[in-house]
């Protein structure tokens, strides 16, 4: 055994390592052990051996704990040893087997995966002799190792696990009757596991997990309700195994059978799954990964994590099933604390997303979305946790702007599952929901559910199905009207036992995670503007081949000529005999006898048969003028085509647009399909305004809402197609566009560096213009809201155009230094580059003062360098302006901006702060006679507190004031003989504001009196200096 253990010990008895791995230090422990019980038994007989051990172990605990180790070490790497090394261990152990039961718990909980085989099939063995044993705790033991079956996993090591603990199980199933926790711990574990032991190979083991279940649940059924409602769900998923069968109709119609505590399937579908089940079907290496994703991981850095775990366990086929669990123990399990729910942590709602994306198989992505929601049904707002909840309503909320499939699909689910769950508890189920929904809007997780069920993103079907089951959360009169409408037709219904997939998505299976540049967080917490960035993921995909789809049912309310057409097109793939079909087809409708009311019979075929024009990318790839040409020569384009050649005034014109109104119904896409025609054929130029005519030809009949619903879906499919329309878009339909800051918000929000250069060159050279006057200020103040690459972006391009600063100044009046610092970053380097003017200094001595807030500081250090004389003048000009607001309160009220409210002790302040940031600096700003004047004209009327608070300030107007009262200024003592009655005299002075200037010259005899009184009276320094 020695020799064995040589050879063995670079790569340790019990742990696999490699080379570079350091020693395991637990494995260490367990090794000095061993060595002890060695040296004590080596050459002795049985006897002699378990007498030296014993006299051993009674020296103290310390011995006592590493013989107890030792003899378990022995037993898990030397199987022929193992039985003698138990009885020995029985004898000895002085703990009720304690030490050996944590030691059990550490490996199983730690080092389980890394065991050798060996060492695992021991371990296994050891806890069969525990449980025969009857040793306290043994229970726990078990159920540590029930936690190590993996789900979606049918491995060869996995399937050993799970039939031997299986095993233990029925082999000790007196001893197991005891246990009740024990019973339904077990009984959860392999109602999950059944469902993935449906291969033939595996029916014998499937067969022994059924037959436990059943025994467990009709003879134990009290112990096995504490599950609660996840039980059901489990029940739900292995019904139509005939034996299962047969419970699952007791459990729904005859529950007295199971239990007669047992009132029904309500009893159990009300009480809420304890956490302790729901993570029992995590392995601990799962379970680990996940809380490190929603503890540590921030968002938009998850991707490599989210790889990682795919690579690991959802990988294959059989893995699907595994998302249910993760979802559930996420729900259930995963609540984080405030503190990091208000942090950039990657949280629970965006794993869920990429959960559900990622699922390749229908019946999973259901069951996952069951999964999701399961807590909803029965929800009682006294029992059960918002945070239950929470997750499912952000998915819905974060996906609506970015990729509304996602938000119709849970949607659909969602109205769906009321009547379908269980017919007979329609009306518990629909009171579940709307509790959920009340309660999501009590605990302000969405301050409004308007805007999510009645958006117009949404399929008119499906908001009409939310209005009817929702009413009281639909009452929003003007819902959210960007981005394009998902047409559920486009998709495949979904009951309870089937996926709703986005068969419009141009994403592939590869990109089924979260991309670094894209996906932060955009959730405004209390209400709070924390700008972070939209989780955007792909719609389900299935990698199927999709087979041609049946438009028999359209086709059959066609008249002949036009069924023989459609027929023809049907049978083609070949773009130029499809190109004359479509020709024919369209000869066909300007015909005079057309009978219009199989128009949408009609595009309902096309639409289904031009389904491939409009998945991918549109735009060419190199960009030419044959590239274009060939882009637009496609069958759908024949309608364009035969549009642009018309007058207005033609009867087949107005034919023509209701044919493509009602196309548009079918396939929202064809909006901006006919945008990128008019702009790339030839034969449209100049023909842009077309698309007016057709916005207005639609069910929705405004062209600016008809526009930013097309330019969504645009930018949802293709950002470089958004990116080449936006010049054309922008000088077509300029008050469409300019007016709001929606399109603009759209581009940003997904365009790269590379594509926000090419636009800035477009502005540059006068291609585009995406700013004026009038409505520039109204943009940047909403463009505050955006996240941080948008805001950056958004002042880039501001600044590529020629729009004065002075236009867009008072945006200062709304930005707050924690919460925009990309504006105010951005406005600083512009300001530097500009020459102040009254209105620019005003603005920024508006703001607050704030010890961190270094803006205004900063601009008038440098304006104090750069342009100190017009600086000063503009100062001074404030300071003698506010210093008689007090005086003329009532006309604070006529300010034209609320916001615009300048005082004077907000000026002092940030003169002071001025002073101190020049103090060790060569600047002589605060030496020119406009400030010093100032400085004294507010000394000389304001109160005891503020010439306190900026004595430092005003001693720099004493000094001035001291100069000046030179023996040449004698003459001047004249006018201050009477000090007292000037003082009097002060509030009505005139200082009209229309003429600072010449009420400034005035005030340059008159200011100094007051101060020199005050001194000539306190002190004898002026009359020495006299």
């Amino acid at each position: 055994m020695d020799s064995a253990a040589g050879k063995a010990k670079p790569q340790g008895r019990l742990v696999l390592s490699t080379q570079l791995d350091a020693k395991d230090e637990l494995e260490e422990r367990l090794e000095r052990c061993v060595g002890l019980v060695q040296s004590l038994t080596n050459g002795l007989s049985e006897r002699e051996a378990n007498d030296a051990l014993t006299a051993n172990v009674c020296k103290g605990q310390q011995q006592h704990e590493e013989v107890c180790l030792g003899l378990f070490t022995l037993i898990l790497t030397e199987p022929a040893q193992a039985q003698r090394c138990y009885r020995d261990l029985t004898l000895l152990n002085r703990d009720g087997m304690n030490i050996i039961l944590v030691k059990i718990n550490q490996i199983l909980m730690e080092k389980f995966l890394k065991l050798h085989d060996p060492p695992r099939t021991q371990l296994v063995w050891l806890v069969r002799e525990l449980v025969k044993s009857s040793i306290v705790g043994a229970d726990g033991v078990v159920m540590t190792l029930l936690k190590q079956i993996a789900g979606g996993d049918i491995s060869t090591k996995n399937l050993w696990l799970a039939e031997n603990v299986l095993d233990i199980l029925l082999d000790q199933k007196e001893w197991v009757l005891k246990n009740g926790m024990l019973i339904a711990m077990s009984v959860y574990t392999y109602l999950r596991l059944i469902v993935d032991h449906g291969a033939p190979n595996l029916l014998i083991l499937r067969q022994k997990e059924v037959d436990y279940c059943i025994s467990m649940l009709r003879d134990k059924f009290i112990d096995c309700q504490i599950i609660g409602r996840d039980l059901v769900r489990l029940m739900q998923n292995v019904a139509r195994i005939p034996e299962m069968e047969l419970v699952w109709k007791d459990l729904l119609h005859n529950p007295a059978v199971l239990s007669p505590q047992f009132t029904g399937i309500l009893q159990l579908l009300t009480a809420r799954t304890s956490r302790k089940f729901l993570a029992c079907r995590l392995t601990p290496d799962m379970e680990t990964k996940l809380l490190f994703m929603t503890s540590r991981v921030r968002f938009g850095q998850q991707k490599r994590y989210q790889d990682w775990f795919q690579r690991q366990y959802l990988s294959t086929a059989e893995s699907q099933s595994l998302r249910c669990d993760l979802i559930r123990y996420i729900c259930g399990v995963v609540h984080p604390s405030n503190e990091v729910l208000s942090s950039d942590i990657l949280p629970r709602w965006a794993i869920i997303g990429w959960l559900l994306t990622t699922c390749t198989s229908n019946v999973a992505a259901s069951n996952a979305k069951l999964a999701l929601f399961y807590d909803w049904l029965f929800f009682n707002p006294e029992k059960d946790s918002i945070m239950n909840i929470e997750p499912a309503i952000l998915v819905m909320h974060h996906s609506m702007k970015p990729h509304p499939a996602i938000t119709a699909t849970l949607l659909d689910f969602m109205c769906r599952i009321i009547p379908h769950f269980f017919p007979p508890l329609e009306t518990a189920v629909r009171q579940g929901v709307f509790n959920s929904l009340t309660f999501i809007m009590e605990k302000r997780v969405l301050a409004h559910l308007a805007p999510l069920f009645d958006n117009p993103k949404l399929d008119r079907e499906l908001r009409s199905m939310l209005r009817e089951r929702f009413p009281e959360f639909c009452s929003s009169p003007s819902p959210p009207t960007e981005g394009g409408a998902l047409k559920m037709e486009d998709t495949i219904s979904m009951d309870m036992d089937s996926n709703l997939l986005d068969k419009e998505g141009c994403y592939d299976n590869t990109e089924a995670a979260f991309s670094d540049d894209e996906e932060e967080l955009n959730n405004k917490g209390d209400e709070e503007k924390r700008k972070k960035r939209e989780f955007r993921f792909p719609p389900i995909r299935e990698a199927v081949f999709e087979e041609p789809a049946d438009v028999t049912p359209w086709i059959d309310q066609l008249d002949d000529s036009m069924k023989e057409k459609v027929q023809q097109l049907q049978k083609t793939s070949d773009t130029e005999t499809q190109c004359e079909v479509m020709q024919e087809i369209v000869d066909l409708i300007l015909e005079e006898d057309f009978d219009t009311e199989q128009m949408s019979s009609l595009t309902s075929c096309l639409a289904e048969l031009f389904k491939d024009h409009f998945r991918g990318d549109v735009l060419p790839e190199e960009i030419t003028e044959e590239s274009l040409e060939e882009s637009v020569s496609k069958a759908v384009c024949l309608v364009f085509r035969n549009l642009v050649t018309m007058q207005e005034d033609n009867a087949g014109f107005s034919v023509l647009l209701d044919m493509l109104a009602e196309f548009y119904q079918k396939q929202p896409k064809i909006g901006y399909h006919l945008l990128y025609y008019l702009k790339a054929s030839k034969a449209a130029n100049g023909k842009m305004m077309l698309y007016e005519s057709f916005a207005q030809a639609t069910a929705l009949g405004d062209l600016h809402t008809c526009l930013m619903m097309d330019m969504k879906a645009c930018q949802e499919d293709d950002v470089r197609l958004l990116c080449y329309l936006t010049p054309s878009i922008y000088s077509e339909f300029p008050d469409e566009t300019l007016r709001s800051g929606e399109l603009l918000n759209m581009i940003v929000a997904v365009i790269d560096s590379t594509q926000l250069q090419e636009l800035m060159c477009h502005v540059m050279m006068g291609s585009l213009v995406m700013f004026r006057k009038d409505s520039v200020l109204n943009i940047l103040i909403q463009s505050l809201d955006w996240e941080t690459f948008e805001q950056y972006s958004t002042w880039q391009l501001f600044l590529a155009h020629s729009v004065p600063l002075e236009t867009i100044i008072p945006i200062l009046q709304h930005l707050k230094y924690k919460e925009h610092p990309e504006a105010l970053s951005c406005l600083l380097l512009q300001l530097r580059r500009e020459k102040p003017s009254e209105e620019m200094v005003k603005m920024v001595l508006s703001r607050p003062c704030h010890n961190e807030d270094q803006f205004t500081t900063s601009i008038l250090r440098h304006w104090a360098a750069k342009h100190d004389d017009v600086l000063a003048e503009h100062i001074k000009t404030q300071l003698i302006k506010n210093n008689n607001q007090p005086r003329k309160r009532q006309s604070l009220r006529s300010s034209s901006s609320k916001l615009a409210q300048l005082t004077l002790e907000q000026i002092l302040e940030h003169m002071d702060n001025l002073r101190l940031s020049l103090s060790n600096s060569k600047n002589n700003f605060f030496t020119q006679t406009p400030i010093l004047q100032a400085l004294q004209h507010v000394q000389a009327s304001c109160d005891e507190s503020h010439k306190m608070r900026f004595s430092d300030l005003f001693s720099l107007a004493e000094e001035y004031e001291e100069s000046q009262a030179k023996p040449p200024k004698s003459r001047r003592k004249a006018p201050m003989t009477s000090p007292r009655s000037r003082k009097g005299q002060a509030p009505p002075t005139n200082m009209e504001e229309e003429s600072v200037s010449s009420t400034a010259s005035e005030e340059e005899d008159s200011k100094p009196k007051a101060p020199k009184r005050k001194r000539k009276g306190s002190s004898a320094v002026a009359s020495d200096s006299d």
